[in-house]
């Protein structure tokens, strides 16, 4: 929403005067965010946890997916990167393949890219195409008796090129992962809060049918204040609570953060910020294509709001 807007500094400023405490003391500013978040967010995702970082979120919900499928494997994209923690490191093929490699419990699907990928825009059904290998890893890791607690993704893959995955694919992708019994964790910590345009969730782009059953936030969710969330299902909740090793962040969700975090939903609502990156992000792609007429060198241009990807070819 801006460097230093005025109403995420006075909002930090006026909580820090009143209080700010660990999460232990009961505050209503964390009701009155996860209430508001809710309500940008289909109904089935209404439990939250807040956290200080998207490392820590994409962490959580790792650890939530396991507990409850109860399963270890992950299947990730090619190229991912879902952050700095061990744990994200390991389903990170962008890190780990610099450092000590696949774990055996990681499975990498390929990138849903129509311009670079296996598959591309010539292809007659490239969502489905994509889907079937999620499917045949799945049936692989199966014979070797793994078994599938997530396939994590972006809803849009950012450092693996921006990608815009074809309609459809998540879709499928849900069904084989849902079938093998593992939930889809939805990674929105670069592409969520209205950065899309059109949608307030980079997901949302794949269709009403389409919901995952972990989505995690970071990056924009705070403007700059160290601010993360978990949104969940109840019956991923209760798994996860139903261990008795409660679930405790000291300053996740403390007094301030959720005051900066109520402050920056109410500007992004204000200031129409949504519509905002919806014209912005059309009229960049319009002059973009115009380059790509005059310039060989641009490959591609593609994008979605105020994500959008410039492919340079030789």
């Amino acid at each position: 929403v801006g460097h230093c807007h005025p109403d995420i500094v006075n909002a930090a400023h006026e909580q820090n005067q009143l209080l700010n405490t660990n999460s232990r003391y009961l505050h209503d500013n964390l009701v009155d965010y996860a209430e508001r978040l809710s309500k940008t967010l289909p109904e089935k995702l209404c439990i939250f946890y807040f956290l200080n970082s998207g490392s820590e979120a994409n962490d959580l919900a790792l650890r939530l997916a396991r507990q409850y499928t109860e399963h270890e494997d992950v299947i990730v994209l090619d190229h991912a990167y879902h952050g700095h923690l061990t744990s994200l490191i390991d389903i990170s093929p962008y890190k780990f393949r610099n450092l000590e490699g696949q774990k055996e419990w990681v499975h990498v699907a390929p990138v849903p890219d129509t311009y670079r990928g296996l598959y591309r825009e010539d292809h007659e059904n490239s969502a489905t195409a994509y889907a079937n290998e999620v499917k045949n890893i799945i049936e692989h890791a199966h014979e070797r008796g793994r078994k599938i607690a997530a396939f994590f993704a972006e809803s849009l893959p950012s450092v693996g090129g921006q990608i815009i995955p074809p309609a459809g694919y998540f879709q499928k992708v849900a069904e084989y992962v849902h079938k093998a019994g593992g939930v889809f964790i939805a990674d929105e910590i670069q592409v969520g809060f209205g950065r899309v345009g059109k949608h307030f969730w980079a997901f949302q782009l794949q269709g009403e049918d389409f919901i995952p059953d972990i989505v995690t936030m970071g990056k924009p969710i705070g403007n700059g204040h160290p601010l993360a969330c978990v949104a969940t299902t109840k019956e991923i909740a209760e798994a996860f609570a139903a261990t008795g090793v409660e679930y405790f962040n000291t300053f996740g969700g403390n007094p301030v953060s959720c005051a900066v975090g109520l402050a920056v939903l109410d500007v992004i609502e204000k200031e129409n910020l949504q519509a905002h990156a919806t014209e912005v992000g059309n009229f960049l792609m319009k002059i973009l294509k115009e380059q790509q007429i005059k310039h060989p060198i641009i490959g591609d241009v593609r994008g979605c709001g105020l994500f959008i990807g410039v492919d340079l070819i030789k």
